[in-house]
C-alpha cells in the first residue's frame, strides 16, 4: 500500500502565545506525510531550494516516505511567517508568504509513482493539481484540500478539479465560501452537489463533520488544556485519516469514519510542540494508545 502526496515543503516562523519557532520545517505535504506515514508508505512529489539541508532532511529520517519525487532547485525554499494570536489561537495571520521556488513548481510524477491507487492534492493551485491528476489516470481514491485564496481567485479550476475528488478535507470557513451556505450541513450538501464524492469539513477545536451521499456522522476533537502550535494540524488529520484507511485498503463509509477518529488523533499530538516536534517524538503504539482513549471518551 502507498499514497502519492504532492504539495509544499516549507520553512516556517511562528508566533504563539507559548513562544515562537523560527526557520522550522513546515509545508502541507511534509505534516501530512509524516502523519501517513505511521500507517502506509508514501511517495513525496514538492519542490525545494538550496537551503534546505541535510539537518532539514532529517524530519524523514527512518521513515516511510520515499523522496526521489522530492525536487531540489537553485533559489529558496517556500516560506511562511505568522502568528496564533492569544484570543484566537486556532487562526493564523499570515505576516508574510515567500513562494520562492514554489513559485515555479510544475509536479513531476515520477514514472513509478503514476500507478498510484491513492493520491493526495495537498492545499496547491488548482491547475497544479489538475496537472497532476493527469498524470494518475488510474486512482481509486482521490483526495484534497484547499483554501481561501484559490476559491475567491481561481474558482473556475477548482470546480473543474472537484468533479474527480472523491474526498474533499477542507475547513468549516472554505467549506461555507465554495458553497454560498452558512449552515454547515446545507454547505456540505451543496458541494457534494458539485460532484464531490464525500467530504470532511474540519471545525478545528470543535472537531469535524463527514458526509457522502448516504452518511453523516460528526465527531468532536481531543480534549485539550493547552494548544501549543497548530501550525499543521489540518494537514497531520489528513494524513492520519488517509493514511488508516490506505492501510486497511478500504474507502467505505465506515472506513473513513474510523480514519476520521485516528486523524483527529495524530492531530491531536502535533498541536502539542511547535512544528513537527512533537510528531517526530511518536511511535505507532503512542498513537494506538491515544486512539483508544478518544474512542472511550466518545462512548455512552
Amino acid at each position: 500500500m502507498s499514497i502519492l502526496a504532492v504539495g509544499s515543503v516549507a520553512f516556517d516562523c511562528v508566533k504563539t502565545p507559548f513562544g515562537k519557532a523560527e526557520n522550522v520545517v513546515g509545508g502541507s505535504c511534509t505534516y501530512f506525510s509524516i502523519a501517513a506515514s505511521f500507517f502506509t508508505d508514501v511517495n513525496l512529489v514538492a519542490v525545494i531550494g538550496e537551503d534546505f539541508d541535510e539537518k532539514a532532511m532529517k524530519v524523514f529520517e527512518n521513515r516511510r516516505i520515499n523522496l526521489e519525487g522530492l525536487e531540489k532547485k537553485p533559489g529558496k525554499t517556500f516560506r511562511w511567517e505568522g502568528e496564533y494570536p492569544e484570543d484566537n489561537i486556532n487562526e493564523a495571520v499570515t505576516y508574510a508568504t515567500d513562494l520562492n521556488v514554489f513559485m515555479d513548481f510544475a509536479p513531476k510524477i515520477p514514472e513509478k509513482y503514476r500507478n498510484s491507487r491513492v493520491l493526495f492534492l495537498a492545499n496547491i493551485d488548482p491547475d497544479l493539481q489538475g496537472s497532476v491528476l493527469k498524470q494518475i489516470p488510474s486512482a481509486s481514491l482521490i483526495s484534497c484540500d484547499t483554501m481561501n485564496h484559490w476559491i475567491n481567485d481561481k474558482r473556475e479550476s477548482l470546480e473543474k478539479i472537484l468533479k474527480n475528488i472523491d474526498l474533499l478535507v477542507i475547513n468549516d470557513g472554505e467549506t461555507k465560501l465554495l458553497s454560498g451556505e452558512k449552515n454547515l450541513i446545507c454547505a456540505c450538501e451543496k458541494i457534494l452537489d458539485f460532484g464531490v464524492k464525500k467530504i470532511i469539513s474540519k471545525k478545528g477545536e470543535h472537531g469535524a463533520v463527514f458526509m457522502s451521499k448516504d452518511t453523516i456522522f460528526t465527531v468532536p476533537s481531543y480534549p485539550h488544556k493547552n494548544v501549543v502550535d497548530p501550525t499543521g494540524a489540518g494537514d497531520t488529520f489528513a494524513g492520519g485519516l488517509i493514511g488508516y484507511i490506505d492501510s486497511i485498503n478500504d474507502y467505505s463509509d465506515n472506513a473513513i469514519k474510523k480514519g476520521i477518529i485516528y486523524g483527529t488523533t495524530v492531530a491531536s499530538f502535533t498541536i502539542e510542540d511547535f512544528s513537527m516536534n512533537r510528531l517526530l517524538q511518536l511511535n505507532k503504539s503512542d498513537i494506538d494508545k491515544r486512539f483508544e482513549e478518544f474512542s472511550n471518551l466518545m462512548k455512552f
